[in-house]
């Protein structure tokens, strides 16, 4: 098959110019690595959410919170036992050796949990600026190479004085092809952005409802 009426998608990147080889080389590894964040996102939410199930089942299983303690240990995986773990590392450290409490106490656990949440937050919405990102610029560089392209093809047909369709019908598909890999790249990327970050805050709406119970919990205690 002649190259010239070749119009599958490697025959168009085979022509393009280079800028516009660069922009589109740039726009699919941006593609790939959305795709890569979606995939790790969607297996870390799923992961996250099983954990907070179980760990819900046994926080209000009826079983002591010291025993349960006991049970994770210090150094926790998943990001609800962390939290539990940051309030009860506090909720024993607020004990005199007597046995009564240091004043402050509730304020000290409150805060040592809201810090452990906000470090899973943190870890939650790692790498969605990627889709943010790819999702505003993908666009506008598809654009680029497409102006780009559309340029050099006006300029070769200015050169060839011919303005018939079969001479600027492949400089423009072949400018063309870069727009479309820019929606190509955005487009998921948008959807999945919002997707994800509405997932992360249901995530951590739960983490701060658990921790808002626990320290209901503790407080009763503390009252007591």
């Amino acid at each position: 098959m002649d190259i010239a009426a070749d119009y599958t998608m490697w025959a168009l990147f085979a022509r393009a110019t280079f800028i516009v080889k660069i922009v589109m080389v740039l726009l699919i590894a941006a593609s790939i690595w959305c795709w890569a964040v979606v995939i790790d996102k969607l297996m870390q939410y799923r992961r996250a959410r099983r954990e907070a199930r179980i760990f819900d089942e046994a926080f209000w299983s009826g079983e002591p919170l010291d025993g349960l303690f006991d049970q994770i240990g210090t150094n926790p995986d998943g990001p609800s036992q962390k939290i539990f773990v940051a309030g009860m590392l506090e909720w024993r450290r607020s004990h005199r050796q007597d046995g009564g409490l240091i004043a402050g106490a509730q304020a000290r656990i409150d805060r040592s949990m809201d810090v452990a949440i906000a470090k899973e937050a943190g870890r939650l919405q790692r790498g969605l600026q990627v889709l943010a990102t790819v999702g505003s610029t993908a666009p506008f560089i598809g654009l680029f190479g497409t102006v780009w392209g559309i340029m050099n093809a006006f300029i070769e047909i200015a050169e060839a004085q011919n303005t018939n369709l079969a001479v600027v019908a492949p400089g423009i598909s072949e400018a063309l092809l870069a727009t479309g890999l820019g929606l190509l790249a955005a487009i998921p990327a948008v959807i999945f952005y919002n997707k994800l970050s509405n997932d992360s805050d249901r995530i951590v709406a739960g983490y701060e409802a658990f921790a808002d119970e626990f320290a209901t919990i503790l407080s009763r205690q503390l009252d007591s």
